[in-house]
C-alpha cells in the first residue's frame, strides 16, 4: 500500500505537507485485533488535524511489551490501518517507545489515549499540542481474545 511507509519516506512526505500548512497528528500503537475502539480513537485523532500518521509497534516491539502477542502480522496490521479513511500513513518502528519516530516526524500534535496522564506521553516534549482521546468503555484488544478464548 502506498501510504505504508519507512521512516525516511515519511519524514520527507511530512515536510512537504507542514510546507503546504498542513496539520499533522501523530498516534502509535500495536493495533493487533482493530476494533471499534481503535476506530473511534482514529477517527478522534485525525478531527484534530489534517493529516493523520499512525506509528505502529513492530512485531518484535509488541512481544516485548505484549507477551503472546502479536496475533496479526506488522504487515497486516500495518495494511488493514491503512485502509482505514481516516489514516493517512502508516510506518513502523522497532523501538520500545515511539520517541525517535516522533522526533523525527515533528508533528503538529501527539495524541494518545485517555488512559495515559498527558505529562507521561512519551514524546510530548517534542510537540506544541498533547491530546487525550477517550476510550469506549469495555472494548479492548486483550478482552477480545479473552472472549475468543472462553475466558470472558
Amino acid at each position: 500500500m502506498k501510504n505504508v511507509v519507512s521512516k525516511t519516506e515519511l519524514t520527507a512526505i511530512i515536510a512537504d505537507l507542514k510546507q503546504r500548512g498542513k496539520k499533522v497528528v501523530f498516534t502509535n500503537g500495536c493495533f493487533d485485533l482493530i476494533h471499534i475502539g481503535h476506530v473511534r480513537y482514529l477517527t478522534q485523532a485525525k478531527n484534530l488535524g489534517d493529516i493523520l500518521v499512525v506509528g505502529l509497534n513492530s512485531d518484535n516491539s509488541v512481544s516485548r511489551i505484549k507477551p503472546g502477542r502479536p496475533i496479526n502480522s506488522e504487515a497486516q496490521r500495518a495494511e488493514v490501518l491503512a485502509a482505514l479513511r481516516m489514516v493517512d500513513y502508516v510506518t513502523i518502528f522497532d523501538e520500545d517507545t515511539p520517541y525517535e519516530l516522533i522526533k523525527a516526524v515533528q508533528p503538529d500534535v501527539l495524541v494518545k489515549g485517555a488512559d495515559w496522564d498527558i505529562k507521561n506521553i512519551i514524546g510530548s516534549d517534542l510537540v506544541k499540542e498533547v491530546r487525550a482521546v477517550p476510550f469506549v468503555e469495555g472494548v479492548s484488544t486483550t478482552g477480545l481474545i479473552k472472549k475468543i478464548q472462553g475466558l470472558k
